[in-house]
């Protein structure tokens, strides 16, 4: 499997993670910043380092393992599904037909589809859950990848606008740089998207960076209303 296929088969946990750890720790340097413009006292960058790190570890570790019982679940409940299905079978060319049917094709084309597809009980039952059911199969692989991939992006993309604090950058600069920071890293993330996916460039950069930025907005205006308050 090459690099680019890894990637590829990665791009949700690595987008995942990625927004959210960036969301996640500057939203507490946006909040600071808002507290402090209301006249509150200097926090400094130690207190911000303090909760910006104890936030970025302990909420990697939270969507890590988050992602890691969701696929479980997942794989859990399309067993369950598997074995109801397999007991009525019937149920699922008429399952498939009505589907089929609401997709534009003729009834006919429809049940004649369905019926083909019948005798391939385990095709049948992949296109039951994909199609009709919507549920996302994770595969049949370690899903303890997908847990470190989420991991490793939350921490990385996370600590970035962290990064004007932890280098001891003058006080005056630290707010500025950290969202220069956070803005170039949403629009890197933005680009991955782009690579993986061959999505419009524009668009990929846009909805990532336009996403970022509204909740950095909302913890700007919260620590203003909190020090205001």
């Amino acid at each position: 499997m090459t690099l680019i296929t890894r990637f590829t088969d990665h791009l949700k946990q690595i987008v995942y993670g990625g927004n959210d750890g960036i969301v996640t720790t500057f939203a507490i340097v946006a909040g600071f910043a808002g507290a402090e413009s209301q006249g509150a006292a200097q926090i400094g960058a130690l207190a911000v380092l303090l909760f910006g790190l104890a936030n970025l570890f302990a909420d990697a570790a939270s969507m890590g393992l988050g992602e890691f019982l969701s696929a479980r679940a997942a794989r859990d409940m399309i067993k369950r599904r598997r074995a109801t299905l397999a007991r009525d079978p019937a149920s699922q060319v008429d399952a498939l037909t009505a589907h089929l049917k609401s997709r534009g094709l003729s009834s006919l084309d429809a049940t004649t589809m369905a019926s083909l597809t019948a005798k391939s009980p385990e095709l049948m039952a992949e296109l039951t859950l994909s199609q009709v059911d919507g549920i996302e199969d994770p595969g049949q692989g370690p899903l303890w990848p997908r847990a470190l991939v989420t991991f490793v992006s939350f921490v990385v993309f996370g600590a970035i606008p962290l990064l004007p604090y932890l280098l001891g950058l003058p006080v005056e600069t630290q707010t500025p740089a950290a969202i220069v920071a956070t803005f170039s890293a949403l629009g890197l993330l933005g680009v991955l998207r782009h690579v993986a996916t061959r999505a419009g460039l524009v668009r990929c950069m846009g909805e990532t960076i336009a996403v970022g930025g509204l909740c950095a907005g909302v913890a700007y205006g919260v620590g203003l209303l909190v020090a205001g308050g």
